[in-house]
């Protein structure tokens, strides 16, 4: 299968070697006895997970191959590295531990090449715009130019990085929004840059990007795919969903129902305990979202930085008596639209 053109010998390396693991575990699992239970659903996984893996690398390769159309290309790669995402997520609860981290570092290594493949846009633009400064002994057409390219540049980083309609850049709000009468609803929701806010979603949606946030307290509806939180500070999170990923959280609670074991990398000070949250039809809600049933696992953190065999220092559990009891926010209204 051939690999996507990612820059770096350290990112080909990575993608060699992880295509050398699933050859390796589809060479594996092709050969129990088709009585053992692993067999089958581990065999399916890297089939798909292969088919999605060469997808997301066609579609960053289309990135650099068609520039003209920068935009289209990078969020279509955006939405291929979500799709493979989701597909970890969904299996990740039948998984063995040693092929669940491989497909989640690869995920990462292909979102890392997006992210790289979003930045090198803006030095080709700039690179434009230099060579149209370079002429302003030219009649007029250079002033009326440089206004252009500044408003393209921040369409490409929140669209492709950070995708799905949310709340970002607000200060002091009260957020609120019922995810079940939005148009929107079941899609994907992005919380960025946000300072001081409390944060209510009522509902489920597909997947949840968390990046940037400082003395937040978060209470989120059922996620039927993954969550990924990066950055955050002194703040407290409750939420469900199948698979979470936390990086660079310092002083942060979360309070959690998660099919699949938490991830963390290069936090400090984090605490878990059980999920804590109420409102009117989170049952259903959770059962549509394959949440119903507690599995326990918001006690069974994994710190991806930590590989020695003690408990890691960086996460604990929140003693008993800090914990918060159930928050019921049926009665809080939507206050605030997203953008």
């Amino acid at each position: 299968m051939e690999l996507p053109d990612l820059d770096g010998t350290k990112a080909a390396a990575g993608n060699r070697k992880h295509l050398a693991m699933l050859e390796r575990l589809s060479k594996r699992t092709a050969a129990p006895s088709a009585g053992s239970p692993e067999a089958s659903p581990v065999a399916a996984f890297l089939s798909r997970f292969a088919a999605a893996k060469a997808a997301a690398g066609s579609a960053l390769s289309a990135c650099r191959s068609s520039p003209d159309d920068a935009a289209a290309s990078l969020a279509a790669a955006s939405s291929a590295v979500d799709d493979l995402e989701r597909l970890v997520a969904e299996a990740s609860h039948s998984l063995p531990p040693y092929e669940l981290r491989s497909a989640l570092a690869a995920v990462s290594d292909l979102r890392a090449a997006h992210k790289l493949a979003a930045s090198e846009v803006r030095p080709k633009k700039s690179f434009s715009f230099r060579n149209k400064s370079k002429t302003p002994k030219s009649p007029l057409p250079d002033p009326p130019a440089l206004p252009q390219p500044p408003p393209e540049q921040p369409k490409l980083d929140p669209d492709a990085i950070l995708p799905g309609f949310g709340f970002r850049s607000r200060n002091g709000a009260t957020l609120v929004k019922d995810l079940r009468a939005a148009n929107e609803k079941d899609g994907d929701f992005t919380l960025a840059d946000l300072v001081s806010c409390e944060v209510y979603l009522k509902g489920k949606c597909r997947a949840l990007y968390i990046h940037k946030l400082r003395d937040c307290r978060v209470f989120i509806g059922p996620v039927f795919g993954s969550v990924l939180i990066e950055d955050v500070e002194r703040c407290t999170f409750v939420m469900a969903a199948h698979q979470i990923r936390i990086h660079e959280a310092r002083e942060t609670d979360f309070y959690l129902r998660v099919r699949s074991r938490p991830i963390i990398e290069d936090c400090s000070g984090v605490r878990f305990a059980p999920h804590a949250l109420k409102y009117e039809g989170i049952e259903e809600d959770l059962r549509d979202s394959g949440l119903a049933e507690d599995t326990g696992n918001w006690a069974n953190v994994d710190d991806f930085k930590w590989l020695r065999a003690v408990q890691s220092p960086n996460w604990c559990l929140v003693p008993e008596e800090e914990r918060l009891p159930i928050v019921d926010i049926s009665e809080v209204q939507e206050q605030e639209d997203c953008k």
